[in-house]
């Protein structure tokens, strides 16, 4: 890559993803899911130039043993579980070691569930089209575990937008979504976060905030039109 970044962080990213959608999701009722925590940062914006409900959706990597960042699988809310097989074979991976990983991975995930949501229940997903949001797709498990996870709960239809992603893992998520948007498929592609000027890590204090901002935005929008 030459030159800036095109992304000067994930709330640009997320502005530059929400207009390309604008056409593309012009449904009633729609629901915009954020993968913690930086999809959360993209997703709001999202939500915002689509003038739609949002909401985190929880999924957790599963990475290797001795190797946290190079994922095997990960795990999303309701119990749904996506493995790399391929991966699991070649490294020889125990199924203790992964039930091991699983088990921390799912403290976390409930951790945050808690924390994230401070009582507030899910959003009804049943007969809606969901937008479901990352800051990019690298191997592109966790966004499966996540797909996988929302087909249970009968979503009418479900729209996987991401900033920036490898054209494999676009491919793959095509297999799990009714439609994939990728505003950038580089080549070659390494990682996400050479394509933001600013790719810090997002906190969970950021995730609250902008959670319960959007929740007042949407109550706000309901009163006023009532």
């Amino acid at each position: 890559m030459r030159g800036a970044p095109p992304y000067q962080n994930r709330q640009h990213a997320g502005q530059v993803l929400g207009q390309s959608l604008v056409n593309v999701v012009s449904d009633a009722n729609v629901l915009v899911l954020g993968l913690p925590r930086g999809g959360i940062v993209v997703a709001y914006e999202v939500a915002h130039a689509l003038q739609a409900e949002l909401d985190v959706f929880l999924v957790r990597k599963l990475g290797m043993p001795g190797d946290e960042e190079f994922a095997i699988g990960a795990i999303a809310a309701g119990g749904t579980r996506v493995l790399n097989e391929d991966t699991v074979r070649k490294f020889r991976v125990s199924q203790e070691a992964i039930e091991r990983v699983v088990e921390r991975e799912q403290r976390e995930l409930e951790r945050r569930e808690r924390l994230y949501r401070e009582g507030r229940p899910a959003s009804p997903i049943r007969g809606r089209t969901v937008v479901l949001v990352d800051d990019g797709l690298a191997t592109g498990s966790t966004m499966m575990a996540a797909c996988r996870a929302l087909r249970v709960n009968s979503p009418r239809r479900i729209v996987v937008a991401v900033p920036v992603a490898s054209v494999d893992a676009c491919d793959q998520i095509r297999q799990f979504a009714d439609e994939v948007v990728c505003t950038m498929t580089p080549h070659p592609f390494v990682a996400i976060g050479p394509w933001y000027e600013n790719f810090a890590q997002t906190t969970d204090e950021e995730v609250r905030e902008l959670l319960e901002r959007a929740s007042r935005e949407i109550h706000s929008s309901s009163t006023s039109e009532n």
